[in-house]
């Protein structure tokens, strides 16, 4: 069995839900990312952050970027996957709430990021095919 934990990209650099967006877009540009997970002071993931996110709930809705904080985008429980759970779950995981990347949780810690590419990596062509077509029509397109 592959698990999570065989195909994550690991030890993800988080931005604290207390840095601003400006300090979370410098971050994704240093890392070369489109999306961070948000964690609180106690190391805990609060939620994920994409570029789109402070374009669209911070800039266009007219807010300023370098007061608004990662954690106040932080929307609900963030959905994870387990680091032993087979690479399978994590593949119906982000087609079910259509996500195209999936926090990886061992205990509290979180230890890694499954990403589209993970997946398209791990799985056959068919099934990787079928994920991304799935994921593709979710809200990060703008359809729901």
């Amino acid at each position: 069995m592959t698990t999570a934990r065989d195909i994550m990209t690991p030890d993800p650099q988080c931005v604290k839900e207390s840095e601003t967006l400006v300090d979370a877009a410098r971050l994704m540009r240093e890392r070369d990312t489109g999306a961070l997970p948000i964690c609180g002071d106690d190391g805990r993931l609060k939620g994920m952050l994409t570029d789109r996110d402070i374009v669209v709930k911070c800039i266009a809705d007219g807010g300023d970027p370098s007061t608004v904080t990662a954690g106040s985008l932080a929307e609900g429980k963030p959905v994870t996957i387990g680091a032993d759970d087979d690479v399978r779950e994590a593949l119906e995981t982000m087609k079910a709430h259509q996500v195209r990347r999936l926090p990886v949780i061992d205990g509290h810690d979180l230890v890694g990021i499954i990403s589209q590419a993970d997946i398209a990596l791990s799985l056959s062509a068919t099934e990787t095919g079928e994920t991304v077509e799935e994921i593709s029509d979710g809200p990060e397109n703008g359809t729901v």
